[in-house]
């Protein structure tokens, strides 16, 4: 379990290899939140296991025993001025849930907290996610001015178009972990985080020992229908940038910054 949390401007990655299991752990000091450079890392970590022989399964994770994702980074949202730059941030969302989409491992979320914006499409990029009782979500998006348009396909996909509008629509309230339980974004939900730790620990270890290459095969099937977000997800992403250069979504973020 840990602890400890990065002081890192950019945030954190850090990637361990033990019995053919990866486990990938990411941390922002803003309650691993999501700064363009980390997205782009993680991007390129699930590509870059994605054709390691020598991992089987793929455990994502986040830092503290708090937040498990704050989603973007909102320094940088607020700091977006022109179209292409809008572009180029919500990109980095596009990138890293298609990474997920096309990594031929089976990725375990690990999920020990509360999850807003971006980092529900995280979540919901995964495999099979266990949380714990404290892993509330909320996607508070159209509260800014803006939507979760990038990670709606990914979101849409785990807990139907009707889930997606609950939780998008009543953009200020948060959504308990049963309740993402039950719409089909979380597998199973614990008390604890000790008990989140083994039951994940008991099922990686588990799957790992299964024939690697039916686990990759099997990931395939997962996805089928999926094969058009290379382009849209780019394409939302660019309906983001759009809209978060509107006066409406200024004067939005001006009074959450104060």
């Amino acid at each position: 379990m840990t602890t400890t949390t990065t002081t890192r401007e950019n945030g954190s990655l850090y990637t361990h290899i033990e019995n053919n299991i990866a486990t990938i752990e990411f941390g922002h000091p803003a309650s691993n939140s999501l700064p363009r450079e980390l997205l782009q890392r993680l991007a390129n970590e699930f590509n870059s296991l994605s054709k390691n022989n020598d991992v089987a399964i793929i455990i994502l994770k986040s830092e503290s025993e708090r937040a498990f994702c704050a989603g973007a980074s909102f320094d940088e949202l607020i700091a977006i001025e022109t179209l292409e730059q809008g572009k180029e941030f919500f990109s980095g969302f596009a990138n890293v849930l298609n990474a997920m989409r096309c990594c031929s491992k089976l990725i375990i979320g690990r999920v020990q907290g509360k999850t807003v914006g971006g980092g529900v499409g995280l979540v919901a990029a995964c495999d099979y996610v266990f949380a714990t009782e404290n892993a509330s979500i909320k996607l508070s998006e159209l509260s800014i001015g803006i939507g979760p348009f990038v990670i709606a396909p990914a979101v849409t996909r785990k807990i139907n178009i009707s889930g997606l509008a609950e939780l998008t629509l009543d953009a200020t309230s948060w959504k308990n972990a049963y309740w993402a339980k039950e719409k089909g974004l979380y597998a199973r939900v614990f008390e604890s985080i000790d008990d989140l730790d083994k039951e994940v620990e008991i099922f990686t270890e588990k799957l790992s020992s299964y024939n690697y290459e039916a686990l990759s095969e099997m990931k395939k099937t997962l996805w089928i229908g999926t094969e058009h977000w290379q382009e849209l997800l780019l394409k939302n992403a660019e309906i983001s940038g759009k809209l978060v250069l509107s006066e409406a979504t200024k004067k939005a973020l001006s009074k959450f910054k104060k």
